[in-house]
């Protein structure tokens, strides 16, 4: 399974994210590629599932795989709690 973290940049928040679905992940026992990127580089990529911003979401159409918009960057209980409900529908 592949995931990326998706910012305007590539840099500040989706480092920020990665660390926060690294966290999930270690701690529900999931194994899962992580990268993060910025918007135009995850366009071209393919992946399961992408992690972004509400900022990004008007991006989100060009994703090949399941897209999750994150509200509060900062708030690991909604990335945890998003996540893992994309993740126990697969």
């Amino acid at each position: 399974m592949k995931i990326v973290a998706v910012c305007g940049l590539g840099m500040g928040s989706s480092m920020m994210l990665k660390m926060s679905i690294d966290d999930v992940l270690k701690a529900e026992g999931i194994k899962a590629k992580l990268e993060s990127v910025d918007v135009g580089s995850a366009k071209g990529m393919d992946a399961d599932i992408y992690v972004l911003s509400q900022e990004l979401e008007k991006n989100a159409k060009d994703f090949s795989g399941k897209v999750i918009v994150i509200k509060n960057l900062t708030d690991t209980d909604e990335i945890r709690d998003k996540l893992l409900a994309v993740l126990n529908k697969e």
